[in-house]
């Protein structure tokens, strides 16, 4: 064990190796060691561990637990690490929607879906930028993790499927408390089981790469505070076989998501929660991970400005209102195909000037009945979604052209008639019916940084690859939103929980197997 002192040898103090200039990423090159057989900061092993364990996991979301659990059904010894208060990261805030081809769903309604077809969705929507070797697996092993999730750990799902912008077929599975908690709870209370409880308050401050090229395990702070570090002394936890790296996204994080694009200051509020920032990526590629389009960050399109965050008006604009109309209040007239990607509308409605509205009329609204608890009558008292008695009202309320947008419902419902829209392209479901019923239900719209889909680059085994070699780095994986090259430019509605999930379980199953490096 430690001295306490914390002292690592020479008179380095594990506070100072933490602090040192030499693992900083604004060194370039330099700092990223770019020499010899891989890239490396500085050899940051201590002489003795505080604790060891097989596995040690960075972040408690989708990916992080899953990983957990298939690294403890492997044998492994493992604990989990949380920065934040509660467990969960964004995945526990997550509206709990699933996108996944061939399901029991779209089989008993006859909706014909493959893992190819998919594909091309997520291409499609990713700009074809997309690593398509990730891409295939979240495609192709989806199913399997979803039948996991209500087999073993007993996630209940509504029993009828969605639609989704972006997807050319209804696949989406939601949790039956229409949240990613419908997940996250199941999941910590199956590792609970296990033996396993994730340790909140507790940050990763440095991975410590020997100068073999092996991770070794991580330095962590204990009673963190966000975004308040303390000044506790480092811990270091030893890794016999692996860390996995499922910290999540950055886009929460200001200055680091304008370093990647200037555009998205403060100005753009985020669904995320608060410990979406990237000390754990930027740990990552300090010490010689390979960045993927880290530029590259998706607003919500369906958030409103009328509360903070998430909130709750995405529900309506999801549930009620993809049976009705985006339009601009400026000119009255559809903005967007309104199951289009989220790239594409949020675009549109930027282009726009941010004055959108999503209604549907009452026919619409009676899907509300779907929508759990008291969601609906919430954003009714707050006026977040807002009730009109008639098409003038509304107009009025927004001060919205009337002419042109009757003459939008009437070009809309034609399309309708005829099966295919004329305007937009956009997907008509087989029980899709004319706009005209009141009363109107409205909410404004306002993109808000959503997703993250750069971060460190990974394999299909989930292994994490150095920035020199492209070669996988020993002992350390990465699953989840704090990786790149899965969802190309823009991410697909309900595709991040397979994507946690199908690679979180890879990580995990493969970290429990990796040799101990000090067997």
């Amino acid at each position: 064990m430690s001295n306490s002192e914390g002292q690592l040898g020479s008179g380095l103090t594990r506070r100072r190796l933490l602090t040192s200039g030499t693992v900083a990423l604004a060194g370039g090159a330099a700092a990223l060691g770019l020499a010899g057989s891989h890239a490396q900061a500085t050899t940051a092993v201590p002489e003795s561990w505080d604790e060891e364990f097989d596995v040690v996991i960075i972040g408690s979301g989708f990916a992080g637990l899953a990983a957990a659990h298939e690294a403890v059904k492997a044998g492994a010894s493992v604990v989990v690490l949380e920065k934040m208060r509660v467990p969960g990261g964004n995945s526990i805030i997550n509206g709990g929607i699933w996108s996944l081809p061939g399901t029991p769903i779209q089989q008993a309604a006859g909706i014909e879906d493959s893992p190819d077809v998919m594909v091309r969705d997520m291409m499609a929507a990713g700009l074809d930028i997309n690593h398509v070797a990730l891409a295939r697996k979240v495609a192709e092993e989806s199913l399997d993790a979803l039948m996991w999730s209500i087999d073993e750990l007993g996630v209940e799902y509504l029993s009828e499927g969605s639609q989704l912008g972006g997807h050319s077929v209804p696949r989406s599975y939601t949790t039956h408390v229409q949240s990613g908690s419908g997940i996250v709870t199941q999941q910590l209370a199956n590792l609970r089981q296990l033996g396993v409880e994730p340790r909140t308050e507790t940050i990763m401050r440095q991975l410590l790469r020997d100068d073999d090229g092996r991770i070794k395990g991580v330095a962590i702070g204990e009673n963190y505070r966000h975004p308040e570090d303390n000044d506790d002394p480092s811990r270091f936890i030893k890794a016999k076989r692996a860390v996995v790296l499922a910290s999540g996204g950055f886009g929460a994080d200001v200055g680091f998501r304008t370093a990647q694009d200037p555009r998205l200051t403060e100005a753009f509020d985020a669904t995320n929660q608060p410990g979406s920032t990237s000390e754990a990526l930027r740990q990552a590629l300090s010490i010689g991970c390979t960045p993927v389009q880290l530029s590259w960050i998706q607003l919500g399109p369906w958030t409103s400005p009328d509360e903070r965050g998430m909130g709750l008006a995405w529900t309506f604009a999801l549930v009620c209102a993809q049976w009705g109309l985006w339009v601009d209040t400026l000119t009255g007239r559809r903005v967007v195909n309104e199951l289009a990607d989220r790239k594409t509308r949020a675009d549109a409605l930027i282009a726009a000037g941010n004055q959108g509205i999503a209604f549907c009329d009452a026919g619409g609204y009676r899907y509300a009945e779907a929508i759990p608890d008291d969601r609906m009558e919430r954003l009714l008292e707050r006026e977040v979604v807002r009730r009109f008695d008639s098409l003038e009202a509304m107009a009025a309320a927004y001060d919205m052209p009337l002419e042109p947008l009757q003459q939008t419902i009437d070009q809309f419902n034609a399309s309708v008639d005829t099966g295919k829209d004329a305007e937009f392209g956009r997907y008509l479901q087989a029980d899709q019916f004319p706009i005209g019923e009141p009363p109107f239900y409205v909410s404004r719209l306002a993109p808000k940084i959503h997703h993250t889909m750069g971060g460190v680059a990974i394999n299909t085994e989930a292994q994490a690859l150095d920035i020199v070699t492209g070669e996988p780095i020993p002992g350390l994986y990465a699953a989840g939103e704090v990786t790149g090259g899965v969802h190309g430019a823009s991410r697909l509605g309900g595709v991040a929980v397979g994507d946690c999930l199908v690679f979180g379980r890879t990580a995990g199953r493969n970290a429990a197997a990796e040799p101990a490096w000090d067997a």
